[in-house]
């Protein structure tokens, strides 16, 4: 009896994962229906709770991240230990691109709100950067978004008021965020934008005065998003108009 061998299957998408649910991402959300199904079988959903450290600055990166529900928030140390906030990623985008082999992390990344998101073997997403497609030129444009974003950071820490910085901050969480809950300490704020708890405190009280916000123990809720962006000032706007423009220059 001859034995004719089976043709092999092709891999299947892990238990969990489906088109809808990664879509919920925006980055892979853009790609051809056919790209998005190879890369589906590569992708792993996990949780991320709030502090979890993705990867820290000098470490090898072994997963790139794509959230859908988290925020995550890139963050530079220095050799004091004073941590600032250079940038952050929601589900628009992705944390821990590697494009080559070996490559360490210039920043460090912490879940700064806690959701899900998909992760993927960096080898993995090199391989399938190499091959081209909107994969690749959808990783070009973010990056360009990344360092629109960090180019505004330096000019805002230079030239914006602290209640200007703390607007935009809430307005990069709110645009991330599912709801206009945002779980976050007034301490925590201080810290990524490099500033005095106190000062904060202040800016905090006076957008809660003004009806742009309400402060809870743990919790900054937005009540006028309006006000937020008239407070917020051109930085803001600048970053917003950039990423969009670089995200949807091939539609």
């Amino acid at each position: 009896m001859i034995t004719i061998p089976k043709a092999p299957r092709a891999k299947a998408a892990p238990l969990g994962i489906c088109v809808t649910g990664v879509q919920q991402n925006e980055l892979l959300r853009a790609l051809p229906q056919d790209e998005l199904e190879r890369l589906m079988p590569e992708l792993e959903l996990v949780a991320l709770p709030v502090g979890k450290h993705l990867y820290d600055f000098g470490e090898k990166i072994e997963y790139s991240y794509f959230p859908t529900t988290a925020i995550v928030s890139l963050q530079y140390v220095n050799e004091d230990g004073v941590t600032t906030e250079i940038a952050v990623v929601g589900r628009e985008g992705v944390a821990g691109v590697a494009m080559y082999k070996g490559e360490r992390a210039s920043n460090t990344a912490v879940v700064q709100a806690a959701g899900y998101g998909y992760r993927l073997r960096t080898d993995a997403l090199r391989a399938l950067f190499a091959e081209g497609g909107m994969l690749a030129q959808q990783l070009m444009r973010y990056t360009s978004c990344l360092f629109a974003q960090l180019a505004q950071n330096v000019v805002s820490s230079r030239h914006s008021s602290i209640e200007q910085k703390l607007c935009r901050w809430l307005l990069e969480r709110l645009d991330r965020s599912p709801s206009n809950e945002l779980k976050v300490t007034q301490e925590l704020i201080a810290n990524l934008l490099g500033v005095r708890r106190e000062s904060i405190t202040a800016a905090a009280g006076k957008l809660a005065g003004d009806g742009l916000i309400q402060c809870r123990r743990g919790m900054v809720v937005v009540l006028d998003r309006e006000g937020l962006e008239r407070g917020a000032g051109a930085c803001y706007f600048a970053a917003r108009g950039m990423a969009a423009q670089a995200m949807h220059s091939n539609h």
